[in-house]
């Protein structure tokens, strides 16, 4: 990923600031999260109509499916007959959802007929052991149907079980619908590649609105500060070897996300109680899918030497940080590397013609072999085209082995992770990348733990892209963990005013798109089965498509936070309501709904109960069959009853 610059917003002074922020529709007060206005609510997921997740019943098994399709109107219904024409008492429908889950928190089970019926809600991790979440076989309870909230890890089966032998001869028993509901994990680690914080080390920073009002004096809050106080856990550094201007190939000074200085920034992080992240670009300036340049100091070593060098520069670096107290969590060897990294003489093959530096020193940088791969070879049918491509894949490997054990042996605590894209429809591309790459790290005895992706909507397709590509990845290589290592979106469009979204991208560039498509990308990691993936970073939030204002005061500029940072700490639930109710009435008759609904702090064990203040019932409402809904109230939300009227005995 390159660099941007900052966009700032120019106020005359704090009077104007609290009109520019009135005027843009932030509410000023204690409860202002930022510039703009974001509504964030706690990421949730109905797992039940994904196409991941597949039903099995024990009778009508190929109208399973009618119970996860979302219309209510369709049925599975029992016949009280296995598919082999056997009798049978035990009538059952139960839905796999592809993988373990610790997120899953709310099951609702709809019912086709408001007839009571004896039935239980079952779950499982293994269909061997289940576990009963709401127990209505007493027949009189859950006519209509019911909410079972659980506090369980690893749940994968869910089952709606009738306990009467009687289903098996009354048609009327059946499911409409069942939901299964996802929430964020408490593992899943939700933080930022903040390696810019080098730069940003002595400017202050607004917390939010009232601060900005207030004209915070310096010394304020700083970046590292904010991102804390946000919600971020894990914050990444990118590390160059040499830092040099990407033009000219000049080093730098100060030397910018250079090893010394990340050290220091490695320590403020650690401090704040966050965990870290190393991401080794082996390169004197940005390496990316377009560019892989070896660093200035091992641009002329025979490539045995170079393989020498990943190893020696990577294990000190990581002893340096480890005699510091900073051991990282996690090292990304390479950064994005889809083409291979330490490009070589085989650049001139690839075409490449960035940085600058790179083509106007080939004689220096292009003179010996490197780590680039020879896309362009795949599937040729040319023996030497194809020798190429092997060739280029083994020193690729070779140079990613030394750097893994150098991680093994320096950091053995830290997971190693190897970080690569998917570009838009080049999924096939991708496998053969990790294909081919695993099975040569799986041989020398030198594999990564996580495998990682970045995801930019203009260049890696739309949210459900994405989610394909994780699902795809997780179940052709079981045995490793994923990450999205990199992921942003806009706020604000360039010029300004043309809230139009980005290419693949359903969200407007605005505050609360810049939310809504951020946490699109952390539902997309935490639904994946089996609670595979580890983590979401969103790159460089205080420069690239920027997470921040820049605002004015009659004291100078200074960054605040968008509404939209609080994606952090807001996506993640704190209670669980059961929000819907099933109710039945006799015509003629009064309704009951209850007093109390269940709610369910993740993490505390059995849900508990919360009073509702209901509606006032419509007059007539049960004069003649049907259905109509109620709304009430809750300390934790609202609560909508669906109430069916049936004819009176």
């Amino acid at each position: 990923m390159t660099h941007s610059t900052h966009r700032r917003r120019a106020l005359a002074g704090s009077a104007a600031l609290a009109v520019a922020l009135t005027t843009a529709g932030l509410a000023i007060g204690p409860s202002a999260a930022g510039y703009g206005e974001a509504v964030i609510e706690p990421v949730e997921t109905d797992l039940a109509g994904k196409d991941w997740v597949t039903t099995h019943a024990t009778s009508n098994d190929a109208d399973s499916g009618r119970a996860t399709d979302g219309d209510e109107s369709t049925v599975w219904t029992p016949s009280g007959r296995t598919a082999h024409g056997k009798s049978t008492k035990d009538q059952a429908l139960t839905l796999d959802l592809g993988g373990a889950y610790d997120g899953l928190h709310k099951i609702e089970v709809v019912l086709a007929d408001a007839t009571p019926a004896r039935y239980v809600v079952e779950v499982s991790r293994d269909r061997k052991r289940w576990v009963t979440v709401a127990d209505h076989h007493d027949g009189r309870s859950g006519a209509a149907g019911t909410t079972a909230l659980l506090d369980r890890d690893g749940t994968r089966y869910v089952r709606v079980r009738f306990t009467d032998p009687a289903a098996a001869r009354d048609t009327r028993n059946g499911v409409a619908e069942v939901h299964a509901y996802n929430y964020l994990r408490d593992d899943l680690k939700l933080g930022a590649d903040l390696s810019y914080a080098d730069q940003e080390r002595d400017q202050p920073y607004y917390l939010d609105a009232e601060a900005a009002l207030a004209g915070e004096p310096d010394p304020g809050p700083r970046l590292l500060d904010v991102v804390e106080d946000r919600g971020m856990e894990h914050l990444r550094l990118r590390i160059w070897n040499d830092p040099r201007d990407e033009t000219t190939g000049v080093e730098t000074d100060p030397a910018y996300q250079g090893p010394e200085r990340s050290l220091t920034v490695a320590r403020e992080i650690v401090d704040r109680d966050m965990s870290l992240g190393i991401d080794f670009h082996y390169a004197d300036s940005w390496a990316d899918p377009s560019k892989q340049p070896k660093p200035r100091a091992w641009a002329e070593l025979p490539f045995d030497e170079l393989t020498g060098q990943v190893h020696d520069f990577t294990a000190d670096y990581l002893t340096q940080l480890r005699e510091q107290g900073t051991v990282p969590a996690k090292v990304a060897v390479g950064n994005e590397v889809i083409n291979g990294f330490l490009y070589g003489s085989e650049a001139r093959i690839i075409g490449t013609t960035a940085p600058q530096y790179f083509t106007d020193q080939a004689d220096v940088y292009q003179s010996q072999p490197g780590g680039g791969l020879l896309w362009d070879y795949w599937r040729s049918t040319d023996p030497e085209e194809q020798r190429l491509y092997t060739e280029q894949w083994d020193r690729f490997a070779t140079l990613m082995a030394s750097g893994i054990d150098a991680v093994r042996e320096a950091s053995p605590e830290s997971e190693v992770e190897i970080h690569a894209i998917v570009d838009t429809g080049r999924l096939d591309k991708t496998m053969e990348f990790w294909t081919q790459l695993l099975t040569r790290l799986e041989a020398a005895d030198a594999t990564p733990d996580v495998l990682a992706l970045s995801y930019y909507p203009e260049w890696h397709g739309s949210p459900e892209e994405l989610e394909h590509n994780l699902h795809t990845i997780a179940d052709a290589f079981p045995d490793y963990a994923l990450d999205v290592a990199e992921t942003a979106y806009p706020a604000e469009s360039w010029p300004p005013g043309d809230p139009t979204p980005l290419p693949n991208s359903p969200f407007p560039v605005t505050v609360q798109g810049q939310a809504d498509a951020i946490q699109r990308v952390f539902q997309a990691a935490n639904d994946v089965p089996g609670n595979r993936v580890q983590g979401v970073l969103v790159w460089e939030p205080a420069n690239w498509q920027p997470m921040f204002t820049w605002v004015e005061t009659g004291s100078g500029w200074f960054p605040e936070a968008n509404a939209s940072l609080d994606v952090f700490h807001d996506s993640d639930v704190t209670h669980v309501l059961q929000d819907d109710v099933r109710a039945v009435a006799r015509t003629g008759d009064d309704v009951r709904l209850p007093r109390t609904v269940g709610v369910l702090s993740p993490g505390e064990g059995r849900p508990g109960r919360t009073a509702v203040d209901w509606q006032a019932v419509p007059d007539g409402a049960t004069a003649v069959p049907g259905t109509y809904t109620v709304t009430g109230t809750t300390e934790y939300g609202p609560v909508t009853a669906t109430v069916r009227v049936l004819p009176g005995r």
